[in-house]
């Protein structure tokens, strides 16, 4: 079962971003079918902004990624982007370790 947990800290009536995270964790979840949870932390203080996006998947990949800047909206979007970015290189990474078919006459040669 996939699952969406956001965390707001210090920020009251802010239903607008919850909203938002949520989107974006759907959005995540949708490109990564292996994702099992994500888990969005948003945090105010004073006037800086943070968003933590914490992403567990299948096979023991953990990803996190962070950002702090004067918007919330714009810390949420860096975060998740970083997120993405580490999950597109994870599966990258897995997929480039196969051995095509090709590859293994290549292989037996040398």
């Amino acid at each position: 079962m996939m699952s969406i947990e956001v965390t707001v800290r210090h920020l009251d009536g802010a239903p607008g971003a919850k909203k938002y995270a949520e989107e974006r964790a759907a959005k995540l979840m949708e490109m990564f079918p292996r994702v099992e949870h994500v888990h969005v932390i948003l945090n105010v203080e004073k006037h800086r902004c943070i968003a933590e996006v914490v992403v567990q998947a299948k096979n023991h990949i953990h990803v996190e990624a962070d950002e702090t800047s004067d918007s919330l909206g714009n810390s949420m979007d860096v975060a998740f982007d970083r997120a993405e970015k580490q999950l597109r290189k994870l599966r990258e990474k897995i997929q480039d370790h196969r051995v095509k078919p090709g590859e293994i006459e290549e292989l037996k040669g040398l």
